[in-house]
């Protein structure tokens, strides 16, 4: 269980530098990358007590991440 929570912040840190590096999100590397792995957390444990998720943890943190950096930056954005 503690690897898959390393790998779900390697996963997730990843996934939020390369959407600022290709210029999806505009909200800064170290922002993207905080904004990632807090979904990613949040989707792990939520996983962990309640079995929501897919079976795979990789695909739990890759789709958390791309979905908390969607739903992030456009709730604050006016």
């Amino acid at each position: 269980m503690l690897l898959t929570l390393f790998g779900t912040v390697v996963i997730a840190g990843i996934i939020g530098y390369a959407s600022e590096k290709t210029g999806f999100t505009q909200n800064g590397y170290v922002q993207s990358i905080i904004i990632c792995i807090g979904g990613a957390f949040l989707f792990f444990f939520l996983r962990l007590m309640f079995g929501i998720g897919f079976h795979s943890p990789g695909w739990n943190a890759i789709l958390s991440s791309v979905g908390a950096l969607i739903i992030m930056p456009t709730h604050w954005r006016k």
